[in-house]
């Protein structure tokens, strides 16, 4: 009886000893799992892709203004409407279509004449009235020739004042989405070289963050921190930059 007992408690003893073990046993593997893991989400590589392309500007727009002075307010406006019917003669005859031409409000100034000291006083001496005018077209090089040539007028007697014209691209929605893509392909070439120069292989991307378009002249290095866009230039150059991540296998 007396055996019995303590054959009991010995197998009450290795059996408590068989479960502590196992018990440590799967601890210390659930540890190195989770440190394992820990380690692989740690372990990613961070680069910087890109993507460059140039473009041709497909849109423009060019404004310029013309003026008078007269010492009549009437007859300062007759000669600001027969100057805008020379200059809308002269546009349409390079072949601008009427639907492209914004003609703009009529700007009123009032001259003072001045005493003796060169104080002005109360007294009008003239008026001045100026027009502005705007061309909004999708035929780049007519309207690109008619802004250089335009100085023409000056020669019809017009006070006519040219500035220089915006160059636009409308189908740059399309052409981010494309460069984002060609950025993101950059950059895992990129993580892949970097990767294989120290045995090791790039898997899932962790992150991406898209940067800042940088719309520039074709020729130009410029770039900021919060994007160029550039409309004084025909020919652009437009860049595209992703930030990404990489698990390293």
């Amino acid at each position: 009886m007396e055996g019995l007992k303590v054959l009991k408690s010995t197998q009450i003893i290795i059996l408590g000893i068989c479960f502590a073990v196992a018990t440590i046993a799967s601890t210390m593997i659930l540890t190195k799992g989770i440190l394992q893991l820990k380690k692989m989400s740690q372990e990613v590589i961070s680069v910087t892709g890109s993507a460059e392309k140039k473009i041709t500007s497909d849109f423009i727009v060019w404004s310029a203004s013309f003026s008078v002075r007269e010492a009549q307010l009437k007859s300062a406006y007759n000669r600001l409407q027969q100057d805008l019917e020379k200059v809308k003669k002269y546009i349409l005859a390079k072949g601008i279509k009427e639907s492209e031409l914004f003609v703009l409000p009529v700007s009123t100034a009032k001259i003072f004449k001045k005493d003796s000291k060169g104080n002005a006083t109360n007294e009008i001496e003239s008026y001045e009235l100026s027009q502005g005018m705007r061309i909004e077209s999708n035929d780049v090089k007519k309207v690109d020739e008619l802004s250089r040539s335009s100085t023409a007028l000056i020669e019809e007697g017009v006070q006519f004042m040219s500035d220089t014209p915006q160059y636009f691209y409308t189908k740059l929605a399309e052409l981010k989405i494309q460069m984002l893509s060609e950025a993101s392909e950059d950059a895992k070439k990129r993580a892949e070289s970097m990767a294989k120069s120290t045995g090791n292989k790039v898997g899932v991307i962790r992150s991406a963050k898209m940067g800042v378009f940088q719309i520039t002249p074709a020729t130009s290095t410029d770039v900021s921190w919060y994007g160029e866009n550039d409309t004084s230039s025909l020919e652009k150059k437009v860049m595209a930059v992703v930030s990404a991540a990489f698990s390293i296998e």
